[in-house]
């Protein structure tokens, strides 16, 4: 290597000295030394030679710029054209043949020796500057050869206030050499064909002064412990250097497309080092491990920059992406072209673990306050698109109301989770908790806007049903998903979440009963009248409002139809009935046939109705032919015949609602009232006691007593009075 360049010297100065063109500004000082040692003599011809190579290449660079001063642009245009061509191939032409000579440096070598007289301070800093580092560095060598012979003769000969100043002298050179050095370094993977020879005095450098640093004598400081920091600053200074949008950036994955340009700027530079760099040090400088953690390092340094500026959920992803997966894939570390020096090299990032709690928190926090704007969107979209326009619901395939958000919810869900566990399960099953965290309060904050945008202009109308059927639909389908995707990951946030949901689907429900029964209230009142008795509009009115909410509950998915369908026919027949025992109207001069004949027929459709509706409350559907068979009968002693079946059906019917139904038939008082009052008390002696749970009609139903005195009596005074049927 060192004769290659020798002879590569000795071409350009006599390329210098045939074009006329050198004039070596240390000629006096080669004839004042002529006298010298031959080795001197070289030396000095050496350093007249690079002197004279930087004093022409300072000429020919004023001389190219003169010439373009005063030429036009075209030309000026032509000029540096022609000008980079010829630049590119004697770089591509020296490239070729540095590439031919190069070899894998030994780790031995031998010292040159050291000139005799060494160059002055300001010759060696020329030297350095100028690059020429092996000879810059056999000259500091023999300066401070030179100073610590005379620091020993100090006593006889050396002043010490001039020692203290040769010194000083010599570690500033040292200092400015490091500088040089680190430089070259730090632009090496750049300019890998520019620094690919000094690299090589470079490495001898740092060996020599390395081995001299054991010495008792040596200077303090490690110089492979600065070409480390040398290489970690050039690898920071490359990551840094790639290219980054500014703060208000107008590029959505700017955070992704910077990631991308990092990645493939990180392999061409370690690819440069496997390729070129490394032949240009000895292999107890283990070049490209050294690299591969000095860009590990710089990195793990920007990341943190990265994770500053990273506040949106698409950045975030990317960034975690990123550090977890691609950067050891085949993109970046694992890429072919680094094989195989780096199979044997770690090739992930050994993040702080703080850090990427800290990014995992930020994302899962992220992820919550996303969730939330995104709900808070749904609810103005539905008071856009539905609410404030007063639109009815849609209705899908199966003829159900429905709202598109509930798979709104589900695909951001699903979305979310699914960006999480592309990073891994621990994200995964936290992002999961912070997306059901922040739907457990949806269904609250979605009724109480609900309510508070509709239910003000949609009193008394039936399109308010219609909405709380269609959201009975859709947070019923949500809460089935979320069962049978979550359930098994995460029980208890699920449930929680159901909670929520059938809390709300519950209050819908019962907005919609709630309006029903103000529909059917004013025709219920007037049942059991004169009017009711001559006059069916009451009832039609109340047969045509029980065929509306059949059309809800049929439109409304299982089991909610039911339950809907259930708690209206429990309501209109207990209230129906109710009216007999308010004592409204009493069937007398035989009307009670008439009256018997339309409760059995009033009756018998609203329980074909409500079987229809989907009710599973059959058991209230006897309770008006028993009524008839009671309130219809010619003879009034017959009642007490009847009394059996409907006490088995209903045994929560009192004396009390018998008593009603009696004077709704026409009887007040007598010993026939008195008879069949007893044999109602007898009866519930005999019976069974019943279940408290059962199913109860008449216990919470009011009953208006019109009675006598004797009708008041307890009834075990008649036992011994009245003959026993």
């Amino acid at each position: 290597m060192q004769a290659w360049t020798s002879k590569k010297t000795s071409g350009m100065l006599e390329n210098f000295r045939n074009s006329g063109r050198l004039k070596s500004p240390l000629t006096p000082r080669t004839r004042s030394i002529k006298n010298q040692s031959p080795s001197t003599v070289e030396m000095s011809h050496s350093l007249e030679l690079n002197m004279a190579r930087l004093d022409s290449f300072l000429k020919k660079r004023a001389s190219i710029r003169n010439s373009l001063r005063f030429s036009s642009k075209k030309e000026k245009r032509q000029d540096a054209v022609c000008e980079a061509e010829e630049e590119g191939k004697a770089e591509g032409e020296e490239e070729e043949e540095v590439e031919e000579a190069w070899t894998e440096m030994e780790e031995a070598y031998m010292l040159a020796e050291l000139p005799h007289i060494p160059l002055s301070v300001m010759q060696i800093n020329k030297l350095i500057q100028m690059e020429v580092l092996e000879e810059a560095h056999l000259h500091l060598l023999a300066l401070r050869g030179e100073f610590q012979r005379e620091h020993l003769c100090l006593a006889q000969e050396a002043s010490p206030v001039e020692l203290a100043k040769r010194k000083k002298d010599i570690s500033l050179l040292y200092g400015d050499l490091r500088l040089k050095m680190a430089s070259i370094v730090r632009s090496s993977v750049s300019l890998p064909a520019r620094n690919a020879g000094l690299l090589v005095h470079v490495a001898r450098i740092i060996q020599e002064e390395d081995k001299q640093s054991r010495e008792p004598s040596g200077l303090q400081g490690s110089w492979m412990d600065a070409w480390r920091d040398a290489v970690e600053e050039g690898a920071r200074h490359k990551v840094e250097s790639v290219h980054l949008e500014p703060t208000n950036h107008s590029n959505v994955s700017w955070l992704a497309v910077h990631l991308g340009l990092l990645g493939t700027a990180v392999v061409e530079d370690l690819e440069k080092v496997k390729v070129k760099l490394r032949r240009c040090y000895p292999p107890s400088f283990q070049v490209f491990p050294t690299y591969v953690r000095s860009y590990h390092a710089a990195v793990c340094r920007h990341l943190c920059t990265l994770e500053a500026r990273a506040t949106c959920l698409r950045d975030l992803y990317a960034l975690l992406d990123w550090i977890l997966h691609r950067y050891h894939s085949e993109r970046i570390m694992g890429s072919p072209a680094l094989q195989p020096e780096m199979s044997d090299i770690d090739a992930v990032l050994h993040l702080d673990e703080d850090f990427l709690l800290r990014l995992r928190q930020k994302f899962c926090n992220t992820v919550k306050e996303d969730m939330r704007a995104f709900l808070d969107g749904l609810l103005e979209l539905e008071n856009k698109d539905f609410w404030s326009v007063r639109k009815h619901p849609d209705i899908d395939d199966d003829h159900m109301f429905t709202s598109d958000f509930n798979m709104d919810i589900c695909t951001k869900l699903r979305g979310n989770v699914m960006n999480a566990s592309h990073v891994n399960a621990e994200l995964k099953g936290d992002v999961m908790a912070s997306c059901l965290d922040q739907l457990k309060d949806f269904p609250r904050r979605f009724d109480r806007e609900f309510r508070r945008c509709c239910l003000p202009m949609l009193v008394g109308d039936l399109l308010w049903s219609e909405y709380c059927v269609s959201y009975v639909n859709s947070f019923n389908t949500l809460q089935r998903h979320l069962e049978d995707v979550y359930a098994e990951s995460t029980p208890l946030l699920v449930e929680g979440v159901g909670k929520e949901v059938r809390c709300l689907i519950l209050g819908l429900l019962e907005s919609v009963q709630d309006q029903f029964k103000d529909d059917v209230k004013p025709f219920l009142r007037r049942m059991m009248t004169r009017k009711w008795l001559t006059n069916d509009d009451d009832f039609k009115n109340l047969a045509a409002r029980a065929e509306i909410l059949a059309q809800y509950c049929q439109a409304m998915r299982p089991p909610h139809g039911q339950e809907m369908a259930s708690r209206a026919h429990y309501h209109v027949v207990k209230e129906y009935v109710g009216q007999l025992m308010k004592n409204n109207y009493s069937c007398k001069n035989r009307q009670h046939d008439k009256a018997a004949a339309k409760i059995r027929i009033q009756s018998s459709r609203l329980a074909d109705v409500f079987r229809r509706m989907g009710s599973r409350e059959e058991w209230l559907d006897p309770v008006g032919e028993y009524l008839s068979d009671i309130v219809g009968q010619k003879n009034k002693g017959d009642i007490k015949d009847h009394l059996q079946p409907l006490l088995q059906q209903y045994p929560d019917f009192s004396s009390r609602h018998l008593v009603s139904v009696l004077a709704f038939r026409g009887i007040m008082r007598g010993r026939g009232h008195q008879r069949i009052l007893l044999k109602l008390h007898q009866l519930k002696r005999t019976m069974p006691a019943g279940d408290p749970d059962e199913r109860s009609l008449f216990h919470d139903m009011e009953a208006t007593v019109r009675t006598n005195f004797l009708s008041n009596l307890s009834f075990f005074c008649f036992t011994f009075v009245l003959p026993a049927d």
